[in-house]
């Protein structure tokens, strides 16, 4: 199926947008929030991906404003921090102490670069609920002004950094129609009661950090009498959805990826076609 994929810009923000060329519009979307090395190769392939399914899909760069990223977060400086993050074992890279060790080995300018670069990605989890604004922004450019998506069911999937942001997504923005959540942060309890749509979550038994708060937000949910499934895989680990990184897991990935779909035909896709059907909308 020929895809469409190409940067756009809405207000102040952009983002990389995708969309099935052939298929009938407007169509239903996703919005796809970037890991924290922000909206690379492997971002844009998943937005495709997505698209290739049915869907519209945008992956707003939270890293730039009208178009523009900070020195540090350009995507030449992203990429040679993620070659560096690369060169520690796995169990190393999320480690402060382990990266800076490793940082100590490299020529100055060199570690100069990546330490500037480290530090702007790493202090950017500590800022999600002020990353929910711009995600918020593309939910309007999608279901209100872009004529491919407009008036249409709108979902979203993030991962890691993004996936926490998925669900302070959900907790915040009631046009949403389905949530979904890859090993990300939970959000807090006192802001479950205004989700307003389902949400699936995807887990590696690996990643006790992530984990330890989902139970809590599984039983905050069922409380407040809200939509929420989620898987946990064994032998996983955070990140394994990241077909490039060192600890992709593709029997996880399989499985995730197929109840993913299940997820958004159910209701963003079946959604519409049940309400296109309704009297005076076709039979």
């Amino acid at each position: 199926m020929p895809i469409h994929g190409e940067w756009i810009s809405y207000g102040d923000q952009s983002g990389y947008f995708a969309f099935p060329e052939r298929a009938t519009k407007p169509l239903p979307s996703v919005i796809v929030i970037q890991e924290i090395w922000g909206v690379n190769a492997q971002i844009e392939e998943l937005t495709k991906r997505i698209a290739a399914a049915g869907y519209a899909a945008l992956a707003p760069d939270l890293f730039s404003v009208d178009g523009k990223r900070p020195p540090a977060l350009e995507a030449a400086r992203i990429e040679e921090a993620v070659a560096f993050m690369g060169t520690l074992p796995a169990e190393k890279r999320f480690d402060p102490a382990a990266r800076e060790e490793a940082l100590g080995r490299l020529e100055p300018a060199t570690r100069a670069r990546i330490s500037e670069t480290h530090g702007a990605m790493w202090s950017t989890p500590g800022r999600l609920p002020a990353l929910v604004a711009p995600l918020r922004a593309a939910v309007a450019h999608l279901r209100h002004e872009r004529s491919e998506t407009k008036g249409q069911s709108l979902g979203c999937v993030g991962f890691c950094m993004g996936g926490g942001l998925s669900a302070l997504l959900a907790c915040e923005e009631p046009e949403l129609d389905a949530a979904a959540i890859f090993y990300g942060s939970s959000p807090p309890a006192e802001k479950v009661a205004s989700i307003a749509c389902p949400v699936i979550g995807f887990y590696g038994a690996m990643d006790q950090r992530v984990n330890a708060g989902v139970p809590g937000f599984a039983a905050s949910m069922r409380e407040a009498g809200k939509m929420f499934e989620y898987h946990v895989y064994e032998g996983a680990n955070h990140a394994f959805f990241n077909e490039t990184g060192a600890v992709y897991d593709v029997n996880a990935s399989r499985d995730a990826w197929a109840r993913l779909m299940s997820f958004y035909s159910k209701h963003l896709a079946e959604g519409k076609a049940k309400e296109s059907a309704l009297p005076g909308h076709g039979s």
